[in-house]
C-alpha cells in the first residue's frame, strides 16, 4: 500500500501515530485560519467578477463527486436559460498557456481529465488556471455568461464568491476531524459553519446540517464506439475488471456491486496516467472504468471497454433551495 493510501486509511480508520502530527497540524491551522481572515477582511489582491460566482468544493481531502454535482449544475441553471461558464484549476494538465479554454477534442493530459469530461459530456464554455480569478477573466473575456461555477476553489480566496456549496462522503464523514497532515481537513471543521450549503453524497435523506444527492447510473458507454447500452448489458453475476482512479475508488467498486456485477477492483492514484499495459489484466473479462479515467483512454481502448455513466440526483429540497438563491442572485426573466 503506497504511502498515501496508508495515511488516508489512517485518518479515517484512526491510528494512534498521528499524535506525532499534532505540531504540524497546529501550523497549518495557523496559515490557514490567516488566509480565511485576511480574505474575510478584504486585504490582498481579491477578484469580484461581475457576475455571480458558485464554488463547489470540499474541506477533505478525496473526492466527494463535485464533477457529477457541477454537471447537474449546469444542465439545472440551462433549463432555466442561464448562460453559464466554468473554472477549474486542471490538476495534472500541461496546458500550452495559462488560462487555458479546454476544447472536447483536447488530450486529457492538455486539458485535465476532470475538466475535459465536463466539456465533452456539456458543450460548456471552459477555462483552467490555478489561479481561478485569472480563469474567470479569462472566461468572461471570451463569452457573454450570466453564471460563473467554480469547480473547487473553495480555499482559493483570491476570488470572491456568492455562494459556497460543500460536499462531503455521507460513508467517511470527516474521518478524524484533524487538519492536515494529521488528518483530511483541508480547513478546521468550524469553516462548515460558513458556507451557504453542505450535500452529503450517499445521503438516502436530508439531514440537520445539509442536503442529500447521490450518484445514479445510467449506462454503459463504449470507449471505442461511444455506443450506450442500458445497465442490463451484463447480466447479474457477470465478472468484470474495474478501474477507478479517482479521490474514493471504492465509491465505484460498491457500485458496481450494487448493480448486481462481480468486479475485480483496480484502484489507481486520482488523475493516474494509463497506458494499455497498465491495463492488461488477466483474466480476460470485460472492463468497466468511471467517466473521468475514460476520457484518458480512448485512443489504446480495447472493443470491451466501457465506462459507467453516473449522474447526481440532489435531494428536492435542495434544489428547491438552489432556485431560490439563483432568483436572489439573478433576478428578472431570462431567455433560453
Amino acid at each position: 500500500m503506497a504511502l498515501a493510501d496508508r495515511l488516508l486509511h489512517a485518518w479515517y480508520a484512526g491510528h494512534p501515530a498521528l499524535v506525532l502530527l499534532r505540531p504540524l497540524e497546529a501550523l497549518y491551522r495557523r496559515v490557514v485560519r490567516g488566509k480565511r481572515e485576511r480574505f474575510l477582511a478584504g486585504q490582498g489582491d481579491i477578484y469580484r467578477a461581475p457576475v455571480p460566482v458558485l464554488v463547489v468544493g470540499n474541506i477533505t481531502v478525496g473526492g466527494t463527486g463535485k464533477t457529477p454535482l457541477i454537471l447537474f449544475l449546469i444542465e439545472h441553471c440551462r433549463q432555466r436559460g442561464l448562460r453559464v461558464g466554468v473554472v477549474s484549476r486542471g490538476y495534472g494538465a500541461t496546458a500550452p498557456q495559462l488560462p487555458w479554454r479546454v476544447r472536447a477534442d483536447q488530450p486529457a493530459e492538455q486539458a485535465g481529465d476532470e475538466p475535459l469530461l465536463i466539456v465533452q459530456r456539456t458543450g460548456v464554455p471552459l477555462m483552467i488556471d490555478p489561479d481561478r480569478s485569472q480563469a474567470v477573466r479569462a472566461l468572461l473575456d471570451a463569452e457573454p455568461l450570466d453564471l460563473i461555477l467554480c469547480d473547487d476553489g473553495m480555499q482559493h480566496y483570491r476570488l470572491a464568491r456568492d455562494l459556497e456549496l460543500v460536499l462531503i462522503d455521507a460513508a467517511r464523514g470527516l474521518g478524524n476531524r484533524r487538519c492536515l497532515p494529521a488528518g483530511p481537513l483541508r480547513e478546521p471543521v468550524e469553516r462548515l459553519d460558513e458556507v451557504d450549503a453542505v450535500l452529503y453524497n450517499g445521503a438516502l435523506s436530508d439531514r440537520d446540517d445539509g442536503f442529500a444527492f447521490t450518484l445514479a447510473p445510467t449506462a454503459l458507454v463504449n470507449l471505442r464506439s461511444g455506443e450506450r447500452r442500458g445497465l442490463e448489458h451484463f447480466a447479474p453475476g457477470q465478472a468484470l475488471h474495474a478501474v477507478a482512479g479517482i479521490g474514493n475508488p471504492q465509491r465505484f467498486f460498491n457500485t458496481l456491486q450494487g448493480l448486481g456485477w462481480q468486479p475485480v477492483p483496480h484502484a489507481f492514484a486520482d488523475h493516474a496516467a494509463y497506458n494499455a499495459q497498465a491495463l492488461s489484466f488477466t483474466p480476460s473479462l470485460p472492463l468497466v472504468m468511471t467517466e473521468k479515467d475514460a476520457v484518458k483512454c480512448r485512443a489504446f481502448a480495447a472493443d470491451d471497454w466501457w465506462y459507467l455513466a453516473v449522474d447526481a440526483l440532489p435531494s428536492p429540497a435542495f434544489v428547491a433551495w438552489l432556485d431560490a438563491q439563483l432568483a436572489r442572485l439573478l433576478p428578472g426573466p431570462r431567455q433560453p
